[in-house]
């Protein structure tokens, strides 16, 4: 059995970041994630002007409820969807004119349903260049609030950027949303702002925020759900049992249910309050599964879907082809290169698998994703001679994946 320490999670340092930061004290944040997606959050706060001190295993932040200390800023989001969405959306609290900008990869992905929501509560907000995408600048004066309607159907960050900014303005916030895609991703922000003074309630499709602003606390990251589907899939397609300890009952990422998805497939799995187990059986059943909640781990999936026993069919995942790249076509051009046969529709994926494994010696093309490397990867326990084009663009989430994978697969016997 393996025992793997997974860093923590992303989804939560960064929220985690953002709730500190606009909370009235000093907020101490246990084991948070460090890598270059939560370094650029943490590099975008001091250059608003709050103090972030960082230890290897705590962060303190000094909040500041009023919004950034400086007057002036210019924030390099790096790649970070979070840090390009949350930033400009907790600087527009303040008082101010801010400009920010991210990477060509960054750039490319979309932000217009956030910075309409926004402009309708009357953020003075200007896109550079082409609308809706980076770089943009905001000129603060502070947020009312009120009632806005918004379309969440590429992303849930919109709505978690909302309803993180909803206690800090001044009459608290009425959010009717029209769509809404990754659900789980909202769960962990409520349940977030909960534990730093704040609330929020659901009517239906509206969420309502009020005004109560947050306060300062000492908060735990836990272990990211999303990168212990590689090594729960890792145990799966080898016949090896692996443990995550610190990710159990409780756990606030939705992504866990990844392994409601390997249960599914034949795998034994055990979920406890200290942590979940997969073990696997040397069976991996094909079938069809709706992915829309847990859409980050559908690269998981597809790389280790060519081993089960029938096709292996996602459904509902159309957010995945505005990620870091189009993770869809991504996915299906790299195991075509494996020579497997893949079919892909506007939101579904169907990979089917033929008599034989999958052959080796390929090259995987990353398109600068993390997620599609650590995904490949676990493809890689199985078929000789998988290497990548960018095995560095994991640092994004993971700087260390390839040296605790990599040991991983010596403790399966890989």
């Amino acid at each position: 059995m393996a025992l793997v320490d997974i860093p923590g999670s992303k989804s939560i340092t960064a929220r985690a970041l953002f709730l500190a930061a606009a909370a009235d004290g000093v907020t101490t944040l246990v084991r948070p994630l460090r890598s270059d997606d939560t370094e650029g959050f943490a590099e975008g706060l001091v250059r608003l002007g709050y103090r972030v001190g960082r230890t290897p295993d705590a962060w303190q932040v000094d909040g500041r409820p009023q919004g950034p200390a400086v007057q002036e800023a210019d924030v390099y989001c790096r790649d970070g969807a979070t840090t390009a969405r949350f930033l400009p959306t907790l600087a527009a609290a303040g008082h101010g004119t801010y400009r920010f900008d991210a990477s060509a990869q960054m750039r490319r992905r979309p932000l217009l349903p956030l910075t309409r929501a926004l402009r309708d509560l009357g953020v003075d907000l200007r896109h550079e260049e082409a609308e809706g995408h980076h770089p943009l600048t905001v000129r603060a004066a502070g947020v009312e609030g009120g009632k806005v309607t918004l379309d969440a159907g590429q992303s849930s960050q919109y709505l978690t950027a909302l309803l993180l900014l909803g206690p800090l303005t001044r009459e608290g916030l009425r959010i009717e949303v029209t769509d809404l895609v990754s659900a789980p991703y909202v769960e962990i922000t409520i349940a977030m702002m909960r534990a730093f003074g704040a609330e929020v309630t659901r009517e239906g499709d509206t969420f309502v925020v009020p005004p109560t602003g947050y306060r300062a606390t000492t908060y735990a990251v836990e272990p990211d759900a999303s990168t212990a589907s590689y090594f729960f899939a890792a145990a799966a397609v080898t016949g090896g049992e692996v443990t995550v300890p610190g990710l159990g009952e409780g756990a606030l990422q939705g992504d866990l249910g990844f392994v409601d998805v390997l249960r599914r497939m034949g795998a034994r799995v055990s979920v406890r309050p200290d942590g979940t187990t997969v073990q696997g059986t040397g069976e991996l059943r094909g079938l069809t599964v709706n992915m829309r909640d847990i859409s980050d781990t559908m690269p998981t999936l597809a790389a280790i879907a060519p081993f089960a026993s029938g096709p292996v069919r996602i459904e509902d995942v159309a957010n995945t082809r505005v990620k870091e790249c189009d993770r869809l076509e991504a996915c299906a051009e790299n195991l075509r290169r494996l020579g497997v046969e893949v079919a892909t529709g506007p939101d579904w994926i169907e990979i089917r698998p033929g008599a034989g494994a999958p052959a080796g010696g390929a090259e995987i093309t990353s398109y600068g994703d993390h997620r599609i490397v650590m995904s490949f990867a676990v493809t890689g326990l199985r078929v000789p001679g998988i290497s990548f084009d960018d095995p560095g663009c994991v640092r994004k989430t993971f700087p260390d994946f390839h040296e605790v994978f990599g040991g991983l697969g010596r403790v399966l016997g890989t």
